[in-house]
């Protein structure tokens, strides 16, 4: 357990009361724009999927899923769902889906895995999405443009927000910068990966970071992937590997960057080959997703999530991702929350 280092004097600029209808405001005003923007209609999503299907994400691909045998199914397994990222894919070939369209649901997951601090719960619900691509949409460009969209959606619901609530003022950049995760390692050579994200992200303040997954030119990758939804391996346009990456806006609460998206084009039929053969997961192959995206069965897509909390942190200029959403804390930590005037739900 930990907590993020906080302003001396914290004083949140809405009570409990407004807070509440603040975060419907935001989820509203957010998942229109989003929707209308990228052309998304919304679906119901599973809580849970069965064991052995491989439609669990796997996320950086240590973490366990949440588990439970099945009475009524002679014993069979669901795992409460990590992301829906491979669920998803499938969904947009049952709904036959067109190009141009896609998907949003609301995800809800535990992730009994996560180290609890100001931004870490285990409980996470983000705005899941996937929309159908073709072969010719399959670029650094493309991505850097649906990537743009979506901020464009966090501005607007930032200013309708600052309507409601003056005394939020708007604060994030009107762009957002693009670096792919080589050229950031080459700009700060002597830093981790995680400290480039915060230097970067503090010079700009809202920053998207291209090609997570791939080894970089000192043979490291930025951060961890799973194999078989994210395509990290293909090269770009712009030299580079990678036709995916998350999005980073700093908080001034926290002095912090904090990580609104992870998302990405994911992997064509060659990719997972590839992805799957390098990480040693070739077993997958047999799996009932991954039979179906070597089939051909599914289509190009590209997707992510959307962290609901972390958002509505940001734009509600909150110290706690529990002054958002209830979740489970450790007693030292509500404590300390107390200590420093921040009302944990």
């Amino acid at each position: 357990m930990k907590l993020y280092k906080l302003p001396k004097e914290y004083n949140p600029l809405l009570d409990l009361k407004q807070t509440e209808l603040a975060i419907k405001q935001i989820k509203e005003t957010f998942q229109l724009n989003l929707s209308s923007s990228l052309r998304l209609r919304r679906v119901t999503a599973p809580l849970f999927v069965l064991q052995g299907t491989g439609l669990n994400d796997d996320l950086n691909g240590y973490e366990n899923a949440v588990s439970f045998p099945i009475q009524d199914m002679n014993g069979a397994v669901a795992e409460v769902v990590h992301s829906l990222a491979k669920w998803k894919r499938v969904t947009l070939a049952e709904y036959n889906i067109s190009q141009g369209y896609g998907i949003y649901t609301d995800m809800n997951a535990i992730r009994a895995h996560e180290e609890l601090d100001n931004l870490h719960s285990l409980y996470v619900d983000q705005w899941d999405w996937e929309r159908v691509i073709c072969a010719k949409e399959r670029t650094a460009e493309f991505l850097r443009k649906i990537v743009s969209d979506i901020y464009s959606a966090i501005l607007h619901t930032e200013f309708a927000l600052s309507e409601s609530y003056p005394q939020l003022k708007p604060s994030l950049p009107e762009k957002i910068t693009f670096i792919h995760s080589e050229e950031l390692r080459l700009k700060y050579p002597t830093l981790t990966p995680k400290e480039r994200e915060e230097a970067i992200t503090k010079e700009h303040g809202a920053v998207f970071i291209i090609g997570i997954g791939n080894e970089l030119g000192d043979g490291i990758p930025h951060d961890n992937r799973a194999p078989d939804y994210d395509d990290y391996s293909t090269a770009n346009e712009d030299g580079y590997y990678g036709l995916n990456g998350d999005l980073m806006i700093w908080s001034d609460v926290l002095g912090k960057a904090m990580e609104l998206s992870s998302m990405g084009i994911r992997v064509d039929r060659e990719a997972l080959l590839h992805q799957l053969k390098k990480s040693g997961k070739e077993e997958r192959k047999e799996l009932y997703f991954h039979r179906r995206m070597l089939n051909g069965e599914l289509p190009l897509s590209i997707g992510g999530g959307i962290g609901q909390s972390r958002l509505c942190m940001l734009l509600l200029k909150k110290a706690h991702i529990g002054e958002i959403q209830s979740s489970i804390w450790p007693e030292e930590m509500r404590n300390k929350c107390k200590e420093m005037n921040i009302p944990i739900i």
